[in-house]
């Protein structure tokens, strides 16, 4: 029989019979869209083959393990932005698990333990996650841009030897951050039980002094008591012991003092009034550098792809947009300002990457709120607009490509990496912005059409209502040189992150 070496993808949904119990015509017809409409166009985006499904599941296969796991991250990713808007008891949650192994291929189905091992992840993997095994870690470790958590060898049914596991974590801070979180917790619990012990020690040593001196003034008040009554008592004319003058005592009255919370209260308010007034303001975030464009008439699409068709004439009006896209510099002072939803990574100076339409969103709003300013995304006309630089030519430098002008896949002497190099590391356009192709792929914020039939001629945004994907532009490092094409455009889902997805700002008037 025929056998092949694949990365076996296993999915399948969460209490299935609980959902069908609860809404059965509703479940199935949920089921059948999402396999329609996500399962399926998944695995044949990612160059994979769908084997079969299996009622609530399916089992597909690839050639490439890279492709393998990420087809299930988008999966899971997609399905989470599905869920947002539901109640949780009709959440529709996937268990996803990943095997690199020899299978038996046949028409309709393969065979093998590679497969039995993925289906077992699959059923141990927790609600949302992806499990992959040993095997495919060692294939993919430095090739996504993701975390990865071991989870130990684990022994799985029916199947010998033990499988070592790892589950994936497409955000790849999340574990550094979780590590970080549990370290420091940590670190003030052992804080405070050291602080209790020793300001109890502390206290202890204080007030035994204290406690030393009482004790001593007590004893010497009820000697003097034991004298004097006797006394009293022998002199009629003395007046009883409870009208006696302090004055009968050795011991000077004691001196007048304010309670303690009263002393220095005034200097106290003052002084922290005062450092209130000269505490510097919290540092102002550092804004992205912006080109102003004047607006004007341009021919918008091209015939190279349907997609990019009807060719249609747009009036843009005067804005302004970044020169550069977000860096990840530029992107973690939203994240130290909880603002945005994660910590990007590697170096600063280079266009942050898997970010969602969502999460640019987050960060233009964070960015308008502190900075009382119109930031937005660009709409997709402004950003060929943009673009184009004034030119109608294919590349904004001409019609043929020229090497050394953007960061693309094999347009440059740039080795392939998994973070594209530093923003404005090429020539800029004529409208003096950079990477506008290349680099990162770039969100804007028009909802994805097929192509430009009723597409408005004003340069605003095409939307309605909540769209599940939304438009991405410029192609990033890991496209050729087609995608470097002003006119060239792509979609993706609104909620779902991908590691060459960036974005750049724009500004209204």
């Amino acid at each position: 029989m025929p056998r092949r070496l694949a990365a076996i993808v296993a999915g399948d949904i969460v209490g299935y019979s609980r959902l069908m119990e609860v809404d059965e015509e509703g479940t199935h017809i949920r089921m059948k869209r999402i396999q329609r409409d996500l399962i399926e166009p998944s695995i044949a985006e990612h160059q994979g083959r769908l084997v079969k499904t299996t009622g609530d599941g399916f089992i597909a296969i690839f050639d490439s393990p890279v492709e393998a796991v990420r087809c299930g991250i988008v999966i899971q990713q997609n399905m989470s932005g599905r869920n947002a808007s539901l109640p949780k008891d009709h959440w529709i949650e996937y268990r996803i698990g990943v095997n690199l192994g020899d299978v038996i291929i046949e028409d309709d189905d393969i065979y093998g333990d590679g497969v039995n091992v993925a289906v077992r992840l699959e059923s141990i993997a927790d609600p949302g996650e992806v499990y992959i095994s040993g095997g495919i870690y060692e294939q993919i470790k430095h090739k996504l841009v993701c975390g990865y958590e071991s989870l130990g060898d684990r022994k799985v049914k029916n199947i010998t030897d033990p499988v070592r596991v790892y589950r994936v974590l497409p955000d790849p801070g999340a574990l550094s951050r979780a590590r970080t979180r549990r370290e420091t917790i940590l670190i003030i619990l052992l804080s405070l039980i050291l602080l209790g012990g020793a300001g109890g020690t502390l206290w202890y040593l204080l007030r035994l002094p204290y406690q030393t001196a009482t004790d001593r003034m007590s004893a010497q008040a009820q000697s003097r008591t034991s004298d004097t009554v006797p006394r009293l008592a022998l002199n009629k004319e003395a007046p009883p012991p409870s009208q006696a003058s302090p004055a009968t005592t050795d011991q000077p009255p004691a001196p007048q003092t304010q309670p303690s919370a009263l002393v220095g209260l005034g200097p106290a308010a003052r002084t922290t009034k005062e450092a209130a007034i000269q505490a510097p303001p919290a540092p102002s975030p550092r804004e992205p550098e912006m080109s102003t464009l004047r607006g004007g008439i341009f021919l918008m699409g091209s015939n190279d792809d349907i997609t990019e068709k009807p060719v249609h004439q747009v009036t843009v009006k005067p804005f302004a947009i970044s020169r550069y896209p977000i860096s990840v510099r530029e992107w973690n002072q939203c994240a130290a300002a909880n603002a945005c939803s994660f910590v990007a990574t590697g170096k600063e100076d280079a266009p942050v990457t898997n970010v969602s339409w969502s999460d640019a969103k987050q960060f233009v709003t964070w960015l308008a709120g502190v900075t009382h300013k119109a930031y937005r995304l660009p709409s997709e006309a402004e950003w060929e607009y943009a673009a184009r630089g004034g030119t109608q030519t294919r590349y904004w430098w001409g019609d043929e490509f020229q090497a050394g002008m953007a960061n693309c896949k094999n347009c440059a002497d740039i080795g392939a990496a998994e973070q594209p190099i530093k923003v404005g590391s090429f020539k800029p356009n004529p409208f003096g912005l950079y990477d506008m192709g290349g680099g990162v792929d770039q969100w804007v914020e028009d909802c994805w059409h097929r192509s430009y039939h009723g597409a408005p001629s004003d340069g605003s945004a095409w939307v309605e209502g909540d769209c599940t994907s939304h438009v991405i532009r410029s192609g990033s490092w890991k496209n050729d040189q087609r995608y470097v094409r002003p006119a060239n455009r792509d979609s993706y889902d609104t909620n779902v992150r991908y590691p060459t997805h960036g974005f750049r700002v724009a500004l209204s008037p």
